[in-house]
């Protein structure tokens, strides 16, 4: 198998002042230019364009993303630097490590002073959105595609452009290369991923292997924590993610899939500043979601266990029976529902009571088998996946999903003759312990905002006090962001992946969403509370002895420090950092979760 078609990587980028000129720096046949004032793009031979500036008058740039428009018009995303992680296939793998976007116009003159503002509150966006750590990407390789899938499809598949054969599910630049799927184009629009990639090149038992480990999150329903949960009516699923294990030997080499996504419901969990948040089932039609996720799921993958982790008793038990009922109502052939209550059969740290789960689904392990080819040759195909999930998808999903992949290792070096014991050897462990709490950490930024829990599990075997500590900081750090700064995140994540476009005239012909603020009672009452609690502090620590008069300024700082958290609290929903943009329709829950409030 190989890819035809190589995207340019080192690249001058001029700029004049009424064009972008992109040469390849490497043998250049064919150059790109694009019209600043147009927005038109084109590719031409390269001796047929004279660009008008000093030969040295260039930037270099390492890949070229696309455009998108904001209020002062196109902007130019560009791929500044890049770290090399390793090769698959004998393909180089890139990690994204510096982008830049360009305003096509010269000038803001054109807008107004909120015009303005706005403008670079976009700008602002789309820099956190190229900033988010975990994002791939490849000249040669499509990273969108399971060596499974690569080696299903036909010649003229490999003869497509990197951006236009990618599955539009991980294709996280599809929004800016919108207008860049043209043949002419193919060498230049370079596609990214966002997730996880690890390639470790290892010895085992004298046997020279490259060990890799691939996640690639779903742009279709993508978003933050709390604000982008469950399923939509097109059997989309919040923070769903393909996670491949990739294991190469000269010319072998074997792919194991796994899943995660949301529970395939109408659900939803707002913040509301509360450390846990309601979960809410919405009266929808359930079954029909879920059909349609699974149905296009076990179109993509074959048969599925869907092995749910979250709590049978207490706040997360609606959820369980909503999910247990859909899928019995459903009754999907080649779909069985395994439900396993992790924090109820491994409290106290007993992690070894996972055993019970992989007994449970180990004859569907080895029924549904692993990818494995020899020279070219398909030995094996993957019949079916374990789609994974807790209330989030990250911490315990992380967990199982590692238990599974060493199982898989270890029936794939059994085959292969590397080992023939059911443990990996004491330093390819430690190093895939690390890879996948590593990987756990990765996937938890990118929807939580902080790093995974329970990795102390994954990187020694074992549930420590130190990472019990961690994990209650990461917590406290995760209350935070989902609460206080999650919603521009949601706004970055929807602009850059096209979910809301900039209408045209926007701030003029047509209003901004980013002009709706927080009322009075966002800054007055945490700051009344502040002054009430400091002041009933100061009079319980500093009188050298309490008079009537102290004890009643402590009962009235007292109360009123009460009484401003009680309404805080009642009212939690209004001091939230909601998105402004609402390209998922959050606008209206944001409504309903303040009506309830009163």
């Amino acid at each position: 198998m190989a890819d035809q078609l190589l995207i340019h990587d080192d690249i001058k980028l001029y700029t004049t002042s009424d064009k972008f000129y992109f040469e390849p720096t490497i043998n250049p046949t064919e150059i790109m230019v694009v019209d600043r004032v147009t927005g038109e793009a084109s590719v031409k031979d390269i001796n047929s364009v004279r660009i008008p500036i000093p030969a040295n008058a260039y930037k270099p740039v390492c890949g070229f993303l696309g455009s998108i428009k904001l209020i002062s018009g196109l902007y130019l995303v560009v791929a500044k630097y890049r770290i090399l992680v390793g090769k698959i296939n004998g393909h180089e793998i890139y990690q994204l490590a510096g982008t830049d976007i360009i305003p096509y116009t010269r000038s803001t003159s054109h807008l107004t002073t909120q015009q303005i503002a706005d403008n670079n509150t976009y700008e602002r966006m789309i820099r956190a959105a190229l900033e988010t750590p975990g994002i791939y990407f490849s000249y040669s390789y499509d990273l969108t595609h399971t060596l499974q899938r690569l080696h299903a499809v036909t010649p003229d598949f490999h003869k497509m452009s990197l951006a236009n054969r990618a599955d539009t599910r991980f294709l996280w630049n599809r929004h800016l290369l919108r207008d860049y799927s043209h043949d002419q184009f193919s060498r230049f629009a370079l596609p990214i991923i966002q997730g996880f990639v690890s390639i470790n090149y290892v010895n085992i038992n004298g046997h020279d292997m490259t060990w890799a480990l691939v996640s690639r999150r779903c742009a279709d329903r993508a978003g933050t924590r709390l604000f982008m949960r469950g399923v939509d009516a097109q059997g989309n699923v919040a923070n769903f993610v393909e996670t491949e294990q990739i294991v190469e030997r000269g010319g072998e080499k074997s792919s194991y899939v796994q899943t995660r996504g949301s529970i395939p419901l109408f659900w939803s969990q707002y913040p509301d500043i509360r450390y846990k948040p309601p979960m809410t089932l919405a009266h929808e039609d359930h079954v029909a979601a879920y059909t349609k996720h699974l149905r296009d799921q076990i179109q993509r993958y074959g048969n599925q266990v869907l092995v749910n982790l979250i709590d049978q008793r207490g706040r997360e038990e609606a959820l369980e029976r909503g999910y247990r009922a859909a899928a019995a109502a459903a009754a999907l052939p080649g779909v069985r529902y395994e439900p396993f209550d992790f924090h109820a059969e491994c409290r106290a740290m007993r992690y070894h009571r996972l055993a019970v789960l992989t007994d449970r689904i180990a004859h569907e392990q080895t029924e549904f088998g692993y990818f494995l080819s020899r020279g070219g040759s398909v030995l094996l195909r993957q019949s079916g996946v374990f789609r994974t999930n807790c209330v989030d998808c990250l911490d315990r999903t992380n967990v199982v999903q590692s238990l599974l992949a060493k199982l898989h290792l270890t029936a794939l070096f059994k085959l292969l003759n590397v080992s023939s014991s059911d443990q990996l050897e004491t330093n390819f462990e430690h190093l895939f312990n690390n890879v996948w709490a590593d990987h756990a950490d990765a996937i938890s930024t990118q929807y939580s905002g902080t790093g995974a829990l329970k990795t102390d599990y994954t990187r020694t075997g074992k549930r420590t006090h130190v990472g019990l500590l961690r994990d209650g900081i990461n917590s406290l750090t995760r209350y935070y962001k989902n609460n206080f700064s999650d919603g521009f995140r949601q706004d970055s994540i929807d602009l850059f992946l096209g979910k809301y476009v900039v209408a045209e005239g926007e701030g003029l012909a047509a209003p901004s969403p980013l002009r709706r603020g927080h009322d009075w009672k966002y800054i007055t009452l945490p700051s009344v509370l502040l002054v009430a609690m400091s002041m009933f502090c100061a009079q319980a620590v500093l009188p050298a002895r309490y008079s009537s008069e102290v004890l009643l300024y402590l009962m009235f700082w007292g109360a009123a420090a009460g009484a401003t958290l009680s309404y805080i609290v009642r009212h939690g929903a209004e001091f939230v950092d909601w998105p402004s943009l609402d390209a998922g329709g959050l606008a209206s829950a944001r409504a309903l979760a303040a009506q309830q409030s009163l």
